[in-house]
């Protein structure tokens, strides 16, 4: 396996892994609770955010498509993506409400010094409990290791072991009204895990972040 920087020709099959990944978990269904339009919903909205990255992050993609990792550099303050709001009404329709609540309470708690926010670690369902997530996420520690500034990412219930072994520990939770819960996690600057990421363990890894 070999993992890339994503190319600008890739956004629409990365948006769309993310989709896929995201599509079965709670979080989506209260995103989108119509399941004839959650799908297209979940791709037309992750893709604004992977499009926006590729110009104020970076994103490290598995050489086949397969799996994603999407950031962005908040070394300083970074603008919305264009025209945000008619392209997120635009995508969400009827649903636009409910990724408005996500996205302002996960901007309440977001740090507000210099970091990276990994945004999304996906695997495409077909190829979970693999270790495709386990190896982007030792990648994205190797990357973070270098730029000694804090990482910040958001986890659905189940990753946070996972982002625990790469040096991430757990913040005040989220709830979102009559929805699931997520689990922000923070890893400091200059912290080092004494126990390495096992990229042949098998892990489920369908989608690391609730920002969307």
């Amino acid at each position: 396996m070999h993992i890339r920087t994503a190319r600008w020709a890739d956004k629409d099959r990365i948006a769309a892994l993310i989709a896929d990944a995201l599509h079965p978990s709670p979080l989506a269904a209260w995103l989108a609770p119509d399941p004839a339009k959650r799908r297209q919903v979940l791709v037309d909205v992750v893709g604004i955010w992977v499009e926006h990255a590729m110009f104020y992050g970076d994103i490290h993609v598995t050489d086949d498509l397969t799996a994603a990792a999407v950031g962005f550099h908040r070394y300083r303050p970074i603008p919305p993506p264009t025209s945000y709001a008619t392209r997120l009404a635009d995508a969400a329709g009827t649903h636009t409400d409910r990724f408005a609540v996500l996205n302002a309470l996960i901007a309440g708690r977001q740090p507000t010094e210099p970091h990276y926010h990994l945004a999304f670690l996906a695997v495409t369902p077909a190829r979970q409990r693999t270790g495709l997530g386990a190896a982007l996420l030792a990648h994205h520690r190797s990357l973070i290791s270098r730029i000694d500034l804090p990482s910040w990412t958001t986890a659905l219930a189940g990753g946070e072991h996972l982002l625990a072994r790469c040096g991430y520990t757990p913040r005040p939770e989220i709830s979102l009204p009559d929805g699931p819960t997520l689990h922000p996690m923070r890893r400091d600057a200059r912290r080092s895990s004494s126990m390495p990421v096992n990229a042949s363990r098998p892990v489920d890894n369908r989608w690391q972040d609730s920002h969307v």
